[in-house]
């Protein structure tokens, strides 16, 4: 057993922890731990990705407690796969941070890794309630760096969020204990063998237990109808805030992936394929409704927002499809739009800067200091999110529209994508030409962007050139990974090999 597994975990909470100690000594002393510990996960994230292309999924059972009594963590391809984008994702977000914006207020560092730590934790979990505790810890450090440089817009979205996810959280414990009702216990291996085994008894607590569950990740995920609060709260966050909120919705994504593709998937008896009819009709008026959005905006920062809602609507309707080859178009299509949609948000940000008092409003006409630079990122970055080629965008859209075309729902998804993505073509053209061409003949007010936030910005954006120049060997892996998390038996197996294990006379300890 591999202790590399718990990194991902340990590195954010001893960073945060620290930086809380750090804190009197100032940002000196704040910086460089963050950052180090930051850059620390990517290297952990690419081993363990690695560690992962082997057959069986790796299982770190803590305090050596046998399954399903103690907490396990699961690396598989696909929580290896997470790992690594919110690694490449976060660094980043941090070094623009550094530019002056971590001097806005307190705690942004030791913040920003207690975001990670819920965001690994996540990922990395074999337990659904442990799911439920990680989701509680990102939420809570996603309130506070919501709120981080003050202003009432800020406070405002801010509360919206906070009272919405602490009805979600109410509704996921009611979820948990429905389940848990059901079946005694609430390792996801464990569950998946017992909820196929498990009577018509069992089938009503299991069912509603199920569909709460939904619920809570439909609002993580911001669909429809429960996913108005992103738009403000993402548009009001700081730039390098707003980028790392870009996995967030892929958090709720890979919730439903994880546990309803495992403990609820065609196996499950009597709850089989539960949430499937739900996940195409939502996931496509996600798409729909944030597509409007997208059109309506007259601000940048708010356009990206409906991006974002608009991308896991397309996740969960390709989802929805419920085959391994739809399953690896979303995976693909997770890693472009995730660090597309972070770069956009970090330039928006940059233009907003230099457009002096019209900020980031697309109706007032202002020139930009470096139009020529900041420019061809917005193009290169509106190609990539759109899905137009050369970029990996392009090749995300293909491979769902592939996955497609042998579905009923083949005609809805291909109309719906398609007439969409046009409508988005023209709401970034319109957003593009009020910036840098319609600027009348007013100077810019601002001033020349930082080495560490182009290169920052730059890094994000031109990353989906990058991917689709390796598109061959991520599209194997997500293939592969499509075909493990089709493999059930495999994960079940995997996280239950201790089941018999018993713990020695002598490492037992009375209940006091």
């Amino acid at each position: 057993m591999s202790h590399l597994v718990i990194l991902p975990i340990l590195i954010p909470l001893s960073a945060g922890a620290l930086l809380l100690l750090a804190e009197r000594l100032g940002r000196s002393a704040e910086r460089p731990i963050g950052v180090v510990a930051t850059a620390a996960l990517l290297p952990v994230a690419l081993i363990l990705l690695v560690q992962a292309t082997g057959d069986a999924p790796q299982v770190y059972y803590l305090g050596d407690w046998p399954a399903p009594y103690g907490i396990v963590l699961v690396v598989d391809r696909l929580s290896a796969l997470m790992l690594t984008l919110s690694a490449v994702l976060a660094l980043p977000a941090l070094l623009y941070a550094l530019d002056g914006d971590d001097g806005r207020g307190r705690h942004f560092h030791a913040l920003f890794q207690m975001q990670l730590l819920g965001v690994n934790g996540a990922f990395l979990t074999g337990d659904l309630f442990n799911l439920f505790v990680f989701f509680e810890i990102l939420l809570i450090a996603s309130y506070s760096l919501q709120l981080y440089g003050g202003g009432a817009p800020r406070v405002r979205a801010a509360l919206h969020v906070l009272v919405l996810n602490l009805v979600g959280s109410a509704v996921f414990l009611m979820a948990i204990a429905a389940i848990y009702a059901a079946t005694g216990t609430l390792n996801m291996a464990d569950l998946a063998a017992r909820v196929a085994a498990a009577g018509l008894e069992q089938a009503g607590l299991l069912r509603a237990g199920g569909l709460l569950l939904l619920v809570v990740l439909a609002l993580k995920a911001a669909l429809v109808p429960l996913g108005f609060w992103l738009s403000p709260a993402y548009s009001a966050a700081c730039a390098p805030a707003a980028a790392l909120f870009t996995i967030l919705t892929k958090v709720g994504v890979y919730g439903v992936l994880r546990v309803h593709g495992l403990i609820f998937g065609p196996e499950a008896g009597h709850a089989a394929s539960l949430v499937d009819p739900w996940l195409v009709p939502v996931g496509l008026a996600t798409v729909a409704t944030a597509t409007l959005g997208v059109l309506a905006s007259r601000e940048l920062r708010r356009l990206l927002a409906y991006l974002v809602v608009l991308s896991a609507g397309t996740l969960i309707a390709t989802l929805g499809l419920a085959s391994e080859s739809a399953t690896s178009a979303v995976l693909f299509y997770t890693l472009n739009s995730t660090l597309v949609g972070g770069g956009l948000f970090l330039l928006a940000d940059l233009i907003a800067r230099q457009r002096g008092d019209a900020g980031a409003d697309l109706g007032r006409p202002r020139s930009v200091v470096q139009p020529g630079l900041l420019g061809a990122l917005f193009f290169i970055g509106a190609v990539g999110v759109v899905g137009l080629p050369p970029f990996a965008g392009f090749a995300a859209k293909v491979y769902i529209l592939e996955s497609a075309l042998s579905q009923p729902a083949a005609g809805w998804m291909l109309g719906l994508i398609l007439g969409t993505g046009l409508v988005v073509i023209v709401a970034l053209s319109r957003a593009g030409s009020a910036i840098f061409w319609r600027t009348g003949e007013t100077p810019p007010q601002g001033e020349k962007a930082g080495v560490l936030r182009l290169a920052s910005t730059g890094g994000l954006v031109t990353a989906t050139a990058l991917l689709m120049a390796i598109a061959g060997p991520v599209t194997e892996y997500t293939r592969a990974t499509a075909t493990q998390l089709a493999d059930r038996a495999g994960y079940v197996e995997a996280v239950m090999a201790n089941e018999g294990v018993s713990i020695p006379a002598s490492q037992r300890r009375p209940f006091p």
